[in-house]
């Protein structure tokens, strides 16, 4: 049975990002400026902060393509941070003589002990026992993300090669439910040294039925899907079709009625309340996914906290932010599903090239 699973490695300010894809076929074209503008559209969006003037991502392959096409070895992707020049002594992977006093000053200039509700830093530092939260927030920053949005784009490539296509749309910010009031939300947070959060929809068109499986909890694949967004940094809710408005409809208007059509000989819904999964295998139906995610934790006016060091009370560390990243969170969010839905696809259809995949397919 093939697998498709990556693992990422990086830091927000070191000198890289990196991912490796396994289980990918031979033979699949791997569109890269394709899975650039997936990066593109990941650092878009009204809100976002000063590290979008610093970085342009761009991912480069480094192994298991040949001619534009993947050979079946496990693919590696890296991603420039462009702002590493500036971080080399206090990100080095090296040692560094700490007696010179120009080095102990760049690292101490980039060393935090003031913690931000919210985020990773107060259980990532005691978890790792560091007194620098430094060593958790590179990696624990929504930087990663930028791994998986590429990740994603290569599942993307799989997928279109079978008519399957991704798309999202924000729903909410704030309390904003159009554009020029998201926008206002989005000033008036910004000037008051705010952030703001928000809803998105997620959908994937022209799936076969029955990826995922009933037959074990780990294998349904609205499981999968849920886990998959949660493990975005700031997501705290996802919904499935009708998702939590399912508490007020009773059973005659929750579940959608089956029709043959004797023409087209296709079975079809006129409603989609579950979201395109029913039994956690996929019916036929556009999959629908609504996740929420919450305000980001680091403000230019900032929440009291701790120091972990002195032990006082201080206001929280302010690190460089978006004052809203719900845009950039959709794209994410469509990586996410995408890796999860390729990895179904090939449990399902695998084989060893995308010609033999196209042929179980069929």
């Amino acid at each position: 049975m093939n697998k498709f699973r990556f693992l990422t490695s990086g830091e927000s300010h070191g000198m890289c990002l990196n991912a490796i894809i396994e289980g990918l076929p031979s033979n699949l074209f791997i569109d890269t400026e394709f899975v650039n503008s997936e990066l593109a559209r990941r650092q878009q969006g009204y809100g976002r902060g000063g590290r979008m003037q610093i970085e342009t991502d761009k991912a480069m392959i480094k192994s298991g393509v040949r001619f534009g096409k993947t050979t079946g070895a496990p693919v590696c992707l890296e991603i420039e941070n462009k702002d590493w020049k500036n971080w080399q002594i206090p990100m080095s992977v090296e040692p560094q003589d700490l007696s010179d006093p120009d080095i102990l000053e760049a690292v101490n200039a980039k060393k935090i002990t003031r913690v931000r509700p919210g985020h990773a830093d107060f259980a990532g530092a005691i978890k790792y026992n560091h007194n620098d939260i430094r060593n958790v927030l590179e990696r624990s920053s929504a930087r990663e993300t930028a791994t998986r949005v590429a990740v994603g784009a290569v599942a993307k490539c799989l997928l279109k090669e079978f008519g399957i296509t991704a798309s999202s749309r924000v729903l909410q910010i704030g309390t904003a439910f159009d554009e020029d009031a998201m926008k206002k939300q989005i000033d008036e947070a910004k000037e008051n040294g705010d952030t703001l959060g928000g809803k998105i929809e997620i959908s994937f068109k022209n799936l076969p039925v029955g990826l995922g499986s009933f037959v074990n909890w780990d294998r349904r694949l609205d499981g999968r899907l849920a886990q998959a967004l949660m493990s975005i940094p700031a997501v705290k809710a996802v919904e499935i079709g009708a998702g939590t408005k399912a508490a007020e409809l009773n059973g005659s208007n929750m579940h959608d009625e089956i029709f043959y059509d004797s023409e087209s000989k296709k079975y079809y819904r006129k409603t989609n309340n579950a979201g395109g999964i029913e039994g956690g295998m996929t019916n036929g139906e556009d999959i629908v996914l609504t996740i929420t995610m919450k305000a980001i934790p680091t403000m230019k006016k900032p929440l009291q906290s701790v120091d972990i060091d002195t032990k006082e009370a201080i206001s929280a560390h302010f690190e460089r932010s978006d004052t809203c990243a719900v845009e950039a969170c959709a794209v994410v969010g469509e990586a996410m599903a995408a890796i999860v839905l390729a990895d179904a696809f090939l449990e399902k259809f695998g084989g060893d090239s995308i010609e033999e995949i196209r042929k179980n397919y069929e």
